[in-house]
């Protein structure tokens, strides 16, 4: 028996008819075939072709002390794929890359192959030259050498050899298109491609989970649609977005978002880059909302110690409730009864009779005592910023809102809002304080995302807010959702009793400021001020009490007629009736305070000082109450 290794000696110059239908048939069976249909067509036919008995195409296992079939042809048949050891069998030759040919004698030479004859190998090689497996037919007669024959096995065997490589080389890339989709889809940091228009390509399981999407949501969507419609969110995404269409990276961007699932605001921290095709961006983000809610609560915490300072450094009228009168302590029962629930209350009561502290004494007393009483002054803000000083507003709002602003219900949540002269609010505004009474939320102005609040709220005026309602002024449902508890503050008419410790109280208050120690006030004075009809109530009587101190010679305090607003001796003249309103009281007293300052409104002189309100409030009531300089020469 004779073996041979090696190509033939003679080049092949031409092939015969037999060799060309050869050729054809094995070329005509394997041409529209790929990968495992390939190769059981290829060793199908080759088997055919050349009438050998079977056909094999097999690989090396890693080792290669073994080796595989891709596909067994065998007695006219495909037959299932082995596996064997290389050694001892006329494949191991091929191993070292060459072609292996024995004419006849395998079964003597392999004693593991008593069926075969002889074998025909040629080796699969990779670009690189090493061999990946062989290509093989054997017989169980002689197989004499055919040089024509063999060099068309061997272009088949090329023709494999490609095939297997290309298999190897998607698999590859599959396995590695796998590796990335796992990296790409597991990454704690969000992953998204996105076309030009904002169109999601593809998303990672961080990117949906912090969007609120599922995988079926992904292809298609919109992301910009997930911007919430507030005039700062939107210029900041439409420029993220415009950055990126002029081809722009864009990076470290801060984006607020809406989750899909379920509405609730997200802020991502962006970065996105357009793909070099200019079809595609590529964008990563990571969630910072924590971060963001976590900023706006300490800017929040910021405004409330803010507006706080400024309460501290503002003059209370007194820093606890002074009085032993009846009305008095009437009305401290109710406060105390009151407080321990979250009920809203409506202090009603002439100006100067201390509705403020009786709202500060209800929150005091409450079981929201550790949270801010915040205060809003109706009257003193102009009516179109009403709004924005109660609810907040977001940037770019309206024009000079270049920044976002926390509202009073924010500051105030958790704990009270005290709505001073609460009559002096617009009516636009009303529908929606009157939304935040019975939904618990609010939005800012310029916003569309709903903000909860837990806010009790307290409101005061010293105007007939029934009166209003009649006169459609103030809505009537608003009305009935303040007044759940009304409370109504005594004037000081109807506390004379309460004039002396008062008088002690305000003595000891402004004596050490001013300088002058001060033992008492004389008899005569403090009849005549339990004479005098306070029209400006406890203000009045502070501010009184403050010019007697400055004008004091000696310890004892001494209060003269002509040191009140008018005359102590009580007349019809200056009696007010019992069914007057308190507008008209209101009226007659800044009438009184003006005409005593000879009409000066500012300054340390002016009415404004002595009624111990803002030139602007007092302003506003004088053309409110019809007040004119003219109309009282």
């Amino acid at each position: 028996m004779s073996q041979n290794s090696s190509p033939p000696a003679e080049p092949l110059t031409a092939l015969n008819l037999s060799e060309l239908s050869v050729l054809r048939a094995i070329v005509e069976g394997t041409a529209q075939a790929t990968g495992e249909d390939f190769f059981q067509s290829l060793v199908k036919n080759l088997s055919l072709a050349t009438g050998a008995a079977g056909a094999f195409i097999a690989v090396f296992l890693e080792d290669k002390s073994r080796v595989r079939s891709l596909a067994f042809w065998e007695d006219g048949e495909v037959v299932e794929n082995q596996e064997w050891d290389l050694a001892g069998t006329p494949c191991e030759e091929v191993l070292r890359g060459k072609l292996c040919h024995y004419p006849s004698g395998v079964w003597k030479r392999f004693p593991d192959e008593q069926d075969v004859e002889s074998y025909l190998g040629v080796p699969l090689l990779n670009p690189e030259g090493n061999a990946l497996g062989h290509l093989a037919i054997f017989d169980n007669k002689p197989m004499p050498e055919q040089p024509q024959l063999l060099y068309t096995f061997k272009i088949f065997a090329a023709r494999a050899a490609a095939e297997l490589n290309r298999i190897q080389a998607e698999t590859k890339l599959i396995q590695s298109e796998e590796s990335f989709r796992d990296l790409f889809d597991e990454a704690p940091i969000a992953y998204v491609h996105e076309d030009i228009e904002s169109r999601f390509i593809s998303a990672n399981r961080a990117a949906r989970k912090i969007l609120g999407i599922t995988p079926e949501q992904v292809p298609g969507m919109v992301g910009i649609s997930l911007a919430p419609n507030t005039p700062d969110a939107q210029r900041r995404i439409k420029a993220a977005f415009a950055s990126i269409a002029k081809g722009a990276d864009t990076s470290d961007v801060i984006l607020e978002l809406r989750r899909k699932d379920n509405g609730k605001p997200i802020w991502i921290q962006w970065w996105s880059k357009p793909d070099p095709s200019g079809h595609y961006t590529r964008t990563m983000f990571v969630d910072i909302t924590e971060r963001v809610l976590m900023e706006q609560e300490q800017a929040r915490l910021q405004a409330q110690n803010l507006y706080l300072q400024e309460e501290i450094k503002s003059a209370h009228n007194f820093d606890a409730i002074i009085g032993r009168s009846s009305a008095l302590q009437l009305l401290l029962d109710q406060v105390q009864r009151v407080a321990l629930t979250d009920a809203s209350v409506l202090i009603q009561g002439e100006s100067g009779t201390g509705k403020e502290l009786i709202a500060r004494a209800i929150h005091s007393a409450s079981n929201r005592k550790n949270c801010p009483l915040i205060k809003v002054n109706c009257a003193a803000l102009p009516s179109g910023l009403v709004e924005s000083e109660l609810f907040g507003h977001e940037k770019g709002a309206f024009t000079g809102a270049i920044s976002k602003r926390i509202g009073r219900f924010e500051l105030a949540n958790g704990g009270t809002l005290f709505l001073d002269e609460v009559g002096e609010i617009p009516l636009d505004v009303q529908v929606k304080l009157l939304r935040v009474l019975q939904e618990r939320e609010f939005e800012r102005v310029g916003g569309q995302t709903p903000i909860k609040t837990d806010v009790r709220i307290i409101a005061a005026t010293n105007r007939n807010l029934l009166n209003e309602v009649a006169e459609k002024n103030f809505r009537e449902d608003l009305f009935y959702r303040l007044n759940v508890f009304p409370l109504t503050t005594p004037p000081l008419r109807e506390r004379l009793e309460d004039i002396p410790l008062l008088a002690r109280f305000l003595i000891e208050k402004f004596g050490p400021k001013i300088g002058k120690k001060i033992e008492g006030i004389s008899t005569e004075s403090m009849q005549r001020l339990q004479s005098y009809r306070w029209p400006g109530n406890i203000r009045e009587l502070e501010n009184v009490i403050e010019r007697a101190i400055i004008l004091a010679d000696g310890p004892m305090l001494e209060i003269r007629s002509d040191q009140l607003s008018i005359t102590s001796e009580p007349s019809e003249k200056y009696a007010q009736p019992e069914n007057a309103s308190l507008d008209a009281i209101t009226a007659e007293h800044i009438l009184a305070v003006l005409k005593q300052t000879g009409w000066i409104i500012e300054g340390p002189k002016g009415a404004a000082r002595i009624l111990n309100i803002q030139p602007s409030t007092l302003r506003y009531r004088m053309k409110k109450l019809g007040i004119a300089k003219a109309n009282h020469p």
